[in-house]
């Protein structure tokens, strides 16, 4: 059959240029190590920034709901899918984001496709930062909307986009607050003077930042006291908040619309009681957990400095997501190989995700990394980065 033997053809050239994936079973031990393929690796490759996902309370009300109300959802939402769990996670949520009205959604991929695909006309238009998660510009281009994709972080070029624009156009700026795969944070001071400007609705994906940043881990928008400039808030609960799911929050009017717009909330079964049980217990506790997160960014600062020092391309990384740039894909597997030998579990991120020539490790600290821990490892990516040619 011949899509068989072109699937097979474009399998064998994306293992050729070093760019095929493979999955690879890991168990978790103590955090922040884990077990990949038998061996004990020390864990730099995870979201879980403040150590959640382990957390004996919030394993305990994931077990005491699925206790009470079974297993799964059985319908979506809008059919017999909305218990009463949801009801108390989105007033958690609300509260926490000081938001007039909020929507938890089943993963943060399936969020950003829904509120830009349902919001924005075909007659519209979405700006969108270069450097954007996949699902930004996936729910961009399923909304049909024109998508204009401006220059990482270049205020100036998105001006510029914006002003061949009509002023009574629908338009949404959207970016990620904290960028996934280069650690540096969009310029939303600029962006909420643009989008006042320029008539345009400014939406914001704080997978990254929530629960790392703000007060009360709110997010980075909170951080610069900005979220009331905000139109759109979207966030995720899989990272530092250790579950599932996402959420979005802003006026009512866009929670109302998006409950009947919503394609990826209309036909999705609902989450499990376990998780929502999970993410209000996670709200509650990340308000509280001050000290965790100076922790992270001590950390964060920390094995940053040290990489840049010893030569690394860490590409102006600001946040707990630290990258060296390892050039071309054959050199990052191997790298990446070469660190889990010497105990490191770490990604090699190429192409598609990144640009060409531009693969790279990514590096993920956490509130449960010691320093002993980050030394150790500090000398085993020098060590390798000398031996392999990135670093004098």
């Amino acid at each position: 059959m011949y899509w068989e033997e072109d699937i097979k053809d474009e399998l064998a050239y994306l293992d050729d240029i070093f760019q095929k994936r493979h999955l690879v079973i890991t168990e978790f031990a103590e955090q922040p190590w884990l077990t990949v393929n038998g061996r004990k690796m020390l864990n730099l490759a995870s979201n879980n920034y403040l150590g959640y996902a382990g957390d004996e309370e919030l394993k305990k009300t994931m077990s005491d709901a699925v206790m009470t109300y079974g297993v799964g959802a059985t319908a979506s939402r809008l059919i017999v899918g909305n218990h009463s769990l949801y009801e108390k996670a989105e007033r958690a949520l609300v509260n926490w984001k000081e938001a007039e009205a909020g929507l938890i959604i089943n993963s943060g991929y399936n969020a950003n496709l829904g509120i830009i695909s349902a919001l924005v006309p075909r007659n519209g238009f979405i700006f969108s930062d270069k450097l954007n998660h996949a699902s930004i510009i996936d729910g961009a281009l399923l909304s049909r909307a024109k998508l204009q994709r401006y220059r990482h972080n270049d205020v100036n070029h998105l001006e510029s986009l914006l002003k061949k624009v009509p002023f009574e156009s629908r338009k949404l700026i959207v970016t990620d607050t904290v960028f996934s795969m280069d650690g540096d944070f969009a310029k939303l001071e600029e962006l909420v003077k643009l989008k006042e400007q320029y008539n345009t609705l400014l939406m914001v994906d704080e997978a990254h930042a929530s629960g790392v940043y703000g007060k009360n881990g709110e997010g980075y928008s909170y951080f610069l006291d900005l979220q009331d400039k905000i139109d759109i808030q979207m966030g995720t609960f899989s990272k530092a908040l250790g579950s599932f799911g996402a959420y979005v929050t802003g006026k009512q009017w866009l929670i109302d619309y998006l409950k009947n717009r919503m394609r990826g909330l209309i036909y999705s079964t609902a989450l499990p009681p376990a998780i929502l049980g999970a993410i209000k217990a996670a709200i509650e506790k990340v308000q509280q957990d001050t000290d965790r997160r100076l922790l992270l960014q001590q950390n964060a600062t920390f094995f940053r400095k040290a990489l840049t020092y010893e030569g690394f391309d860490t590409c102006k990384s600001q946040s707990q997501i630290i990258p060296i740039v390892t050039g071309e894909n054959k050199r990052t597997m191997q790298f990446a190989e070469r660190l889990q030998e010497e105990g490191i579990a770490a990604i090699a991120v190429r192409p598609p995700t990144v640009p060409q020539n531009k693969a790279r490790i990514r590096f993920t600290v956490t509130a449960d990394h010691t320093r002993e821990d980050l030394d150790w490892a500090i000398k085993k990516v020098s060590q390798i980065g000398k031996e392999m040619g990135v670093i004098q």
